[in-house]
């Protein structure tokens, strides 16, 4: 049974946080949509739109009386809005984020929210490298995964709303711990962006080599594109776990740097074959 909900508000408007908006009116899941930001032009973006349906650039006000409220800022603005809101929200209203690290966030929601607490953290794996509310779509979560925190001291209530919302806008829920969330992300999404961006800047460096690059440099560094300031809070949020698969890719690296100058091929195709099995064995085709 799909989830309906009065009064919603979406702190944050652009891509994500539009979309969802977007996404909410299209499926009649809610009576009113209320928008939070810190950019007027940002929220008249999203109120043109119809991703919103009324604009604050005060938070508090904007979650007074509703029933659920959607933090889509970048991740290091998820526990500042918490404690700027906590006061203003009604004891029944449901809370949650889509931010793409977790457990710093649920560790301080858990501090915050008595228990059984209604915040439940949540990660839809969905987005782009464009960016802004001009960019939302109503179907942007249709086919994507989310990511949803489980945790003893959750609402079952609650944590069942949030799960119904994403699946209700096309999500498939996967329930996961934060700090395994934080873990497996650094690996799949945090450090290849750091990737991308190493990969490029190393290119550029080396002068005009646009007569050079193939589909395989633009697939391995299309990431690098991304909003500058997601990333840099990605990896201050979530510094630990990237710091240990950091360390973990540089002895790979070393490996293949040390079976190069030894000309070693023997070790060398053993390399390339594990990491054509590690593909198989992680990533659908």
């Amino acid at each position: 049974m799909e989830p309906h909900f009065d009064r919603v508000t979406i702190i944050g408007v652009g891509l994500l946080g539009a979309s969802l908006g977007l996404a909410l009116k299209c499926r009649g899941l809610a009576t009113s949509i209320y928008g939070a930001g810190h950019r007027q032009s940002s929220l008249d973006t999203a109120l043109r739109m119809g991703a919103v349906d009324r604009v604050f650039l005060n938070a508090v006000e904007a979650v007074e009386g509703v029933d659920l409220v959607v933090l889509a800022t970048p991740a290091a603005l998820v526990i500042p809005k918490l404690d700027e809101i906590r006061g203003a929200c009604p004891p029944q209203a449901i809370l949650t984020d889509v931010a793409s690290t977790k457990q710093a966030i649920c560790a301080h929601a858990r501090e915050i929210w008595p228990a059984p607490r209604r915040f439940v953290g949540s990660h839809p794996m969905a987005g782009s490298e464009k960016f802004g509310a001009e960019h939302g779509r109503a179907n942007l979560y249709e086919g994507s995964v989310c990511l949803v925190e489980t945790a003893p001291d959750l609402d079952a209530a609650a944590r069942d709303a949030v799960v119904s919302l994403w699946r209700a806008v096309g999500a498939t829920v996967v329930d996961i711990a934060p700090a395994v969330h934080d873990a497996a992300l650094a690996r799949t999404s945090h450090i290849p962006h750091v990737i991308a961006s190493a990969l490029a800047m190393l290119a550029a460096r080396h002068g005009e080599v646009r007569p050079f690059v193939g589909p395989g440099f633009r697939d391995m560094t299309r990431i690098a594109a991304s909003r500058p300031e997601i990333w840099r809070d990605i990896c201050i949020t979530n510094r630990e776990a990237m710091l240990e698969g950091l360390s973990e890719l540089n002895a790979r690296l070393e490996a293949f740097a040390e079976a190069i100058k030894k000309a070693d091929a023997a070790t060398l195709e053993s390399l390339f074959q594990e990491g054509h099995d590690a593909r198989r064995a992680t990533v659908d085709e």
